[in-house]
């Protein structure tokens, strides 16, 4: 499926790091149960942050929001796909013209193909979530952690036919040691998120939907479920929390894209700013320069728009 590369991983470097301190703190001080102690309580705190904590880039580069200087946000959905819930936001983003992400679980692809299709067809992003979706994930090594990833992405390619390595979102967004090493060797794009509805906790789908509209901005990654991990369980909050958080990120002039998306409209902004940007005749920009509209324009948009968005314009009248 994918290209293997055998460059060490943040976690060996990281090793190479402490036995570098412990060797220079050893020289200094002398050997000493603290002069090798507390150079290893240092980095059991670093380590211990970058599996727990989603958004860390520790172990392993991780992406957490898009661009905050344009006007986009990317949902994405976890432990999908579910025959009872997600046809719901399927038919609600259709409703809203919204395109978004899909963190699939690769046998529940596998035991739901007419599903697995209508997301590939509707032009939703499919992301890899391993295969099984294992809650024991982070304590198996780095070929099991490779076999699951490479399983679930043969799933997705089998539905796009695109041979990119999918994006991809850890179980419970965790991150171990060996996780990292085979996300190094398939050369893997790893997705947090940067605003969580916390629908797995059920409740009030309108109160999950004031979560979201009460913090939501500008490159967000909003991570939502429309499936469940463990067999014969919904989450049918999700679905119904859908709608109002669609209708309130639209009244905020916001729009949905895929993470990929998200990620592109972030480079392109770079790159306007980077050689200046105009919006065409009769516009003009704060820093002002000149240059046609971006070649790559995201859904729903016109190029005059995206280029708007993303500086400090004004028409001349």
């Amino acid at each position: 499926m994918s290209r293997r590369h055998h460059w060490p991983s943040r976690t060996d470097l990281l090793a190479v790091a402490y036995a570098a301190a412990a060797t220079a703190s050893v020289l200094v001080f002398g050997f000493s149960l603290a002069s090798v102690a507390i150079p290893a309580a240092v980095l059991l705190a670093l380590v211990a942050d970058g599996i727990v904590r989603p958004g860390s880039s520790l172990l392993y580069p991780t992406v957490t929001h898009g661009s905050r200087k344009g006007r986009w946000v990317a949902l994405t959905f976890d432990d999908g796909p579910d025959p009872e819930v997600t046809p719901l936001v399927l038919d609600a983003l259709a409703q809203y013209g919204a395109r978004a992400t899909f963190f699939t679980i690769g046998a529940a692809l596998q035991a739901h193909p007419l599903l697995a299709r209508r997301l590939a067809a509707e032009h939703h992003e499919l992301g890899n979530h391993s295969w099984a979706h294992s809650r024991w994930q982070n304590f198996f090594g780095t070929r099991w952690q490779m076999r699951e990833i490479e399983r679930c992405a043969l799933a997705i390619t089998a539905l796009t036919g695109s041979t990119a390595p999918p994006l991809y979102r850890p179980p419970i967004g965790l991150k171990s040691p060996p996780l990292a090493r085979a996300a190094a060797s398939l050369q893997l794009t790893v997705v947090a998120w940067s605003l969580h509805s916390h629908d797995t906790r059920g409740g009030d789908p309108r109160r999950i939907a004031q979560r979201v509209l009460k913090t939501i901005r500008s490159g967000d990654i909003v991570l939502m479920h429309d499936g469940d991990d463990r067999p014969g369980r919904h989450r049918p909050a999700c679905a119904q929390a859908l709608p109002p958080i669609l209708q309130g990120r639209r009244a905020r002039g916001l729009e949905c894209l895929t993470v990929s998306g998200l990620l592109q409209a972030q480079a392109q902004v770079v790159s306007l700013r980077a050689g200046g940007a105009s919006c065409g005749a009769g516009s003009r920009h704060t820093p002002a320069s000149s240059c046609s509209p971006p070649a790559w324009v995201p859904p729903y948009s016109s190029p005059a728009t995206f280029c708007c968005s993303s500086f400090r314009c004004s028409r001349s009248r």
